[in-house]
């Protein structure tokens, strides 16, 4: 046992579970147990009188649950049918090729960094969140590897359902919005693939997000990493950003932190970590010496 992992995300509704090897290589959405003539599992699933959505993509399941029951108190139990059903080599998803594709569809919002904009898709996009500011370093996403062939592209960032594009200051956002959407629209229709995860380098800041050493962080530090993803990271991901821990000096009082995608550049930014989050912390930390900079 133990092949399944348990992640949580940002919506206390939501958990994943990602399984050692590729499930599928699309992405689906089921609303009910109607819905899922096509994959076995998510069918299994809905007989669980909490499960509301079910999410298939890649390599792990989510699961919206309906708030009648705490997840501190099923996800073990879903671990582990979803560990029994992987173990019988059933199929996960049994729609064929021929079969028509769950239709895209992708809305934009503008953001507070006026030279980002946040494309959000009905369907998951990645299960690893990568950041590219150049086209040289795109050999893992062949979107944003297209994406920088528009000459206003300055950086591309995917998060798990968004991309966030960034563009060149001579460029206006009105004259480009519905051309960029309906780019993505299209490459994601034709079952092109987004993130390729085996070709992904584990760079400093990918490693960050996880938090392998957390258990070996001080005190201090595990707190301000659980104050970040409990209280600012949701806040900061809706407006098509990231924020990650980078260290905490015991003795200066400074807290350094990565930030991405939208929040990276954006006027607002400074503000923010002076005014939202050094205030966060101090207040929940109970130390007016704290101080945040982002790297």
């Amino acid at each position: 046992m133990g092949l399944i992992k348990v992640i949580a995300t940002n919506h206390a509704s939501i958990f994943k579970f990602e399984f050692p090897e590729l499930i599928t290589r699309d992405s689906f959405e089921f609303k009910n147990i109607d819905d899922t003539a096509n994959s076995p599992l998510a069918k299994k699933l809905f007989y669980l009188p909490f499960v509301k959505t079910v999410y298939i993509s890649r390599n792990f399941v989510a699961i919206e649950k309906f708030n009648i029951v705490e997840w501190d108190d099923i996800k073990d139990e879903i671990a582990a049918q979803l560990e029994a059903y992987h173990l019988t080599k059933e199929p996960v998803i049994t729609v064929t090729e021929s079969q028509k594709k769950q239709p895209f569809s992708i809305y934009s919002e503008s953001t507070p960094n006026p030279n980002v904009m946040k494309f959000v898709a009905n369907k998951v996009l990645t299960t690893q969140i990568v950041q590219y500011q150049s086209a040289e370093e795109t050999d893992s996403s062949p979107l944003a590897k297209a994406l920088f062939n528009f000459p206003f592209v300055k950086e591309v960032f995917i998060d798990e359902n968004y991309i966030s594009v960034g563009k060149h200051d001579a460029f206006d956002w009105a004259e480009l919005t519905n051309e960029v959407r309906t780019y993505i629209k299209t490459y994601l229709e034709n079952d092109n693939t987004v993130v390729i995860n085996e070709k992904l380098a584990q760079k400093p800041q990918q490693e960050k997000q996880t938090v392998n050493n957390f258990e070996q962080l001080d005190a201090t530090s595990q707190q301000i990493i659980n104050i970040i993803e409990e209280y600012i990271k949701p806040a900061v991901q809706q407006d098509g950003g990231n924020i990650l821990f980078d260290s905490y000096d015991e003795n200066t009082k400074l807290v350094k932190v990565i930030l991405q995608g939208s929040c990276n550049g954006c006027p607002s930014s400074t503000f923010t970590l002076k005014n939202g989050m050094e205030n966060l912390l101090k207040q929940m930390l109970n130390d007016d010496k704290i101080v945040v900079e982002a790297v």
